[in-house]
């Protein structure tokens, strides 16, 4: 890989620079729900499994008294 002096990178990082395409508002705020629509779903689910696994544990640690 040929080495480039920090002018040409830079004329190079400027060059890419123009060629990303932003999101758009909507499309942002559309993501966003989806994720924090998905987080609280997962944080559900995993807190009733843990609360599941804790009372089988518990109910067949309750055997051993």
């Amino acid at each position: 890989m040929a080495k480039t002096g920090p002018v040409e990178f830079f004329k190079q990082v400027r060059s890419e620079s123009k060629k990303i395409t932003w999101p758009s508002r909507q499309e942002t705020t559309a993501s966003t729900i989806a994720v924090l629509v998905m987080v609280l779903i997962a944080s559900i689910f995993l807190y009733l499994s843990d609360q599941i696994i804790a009372w089988a544990v518990n109910f067949v640690l309750s055997f051993g008294l």
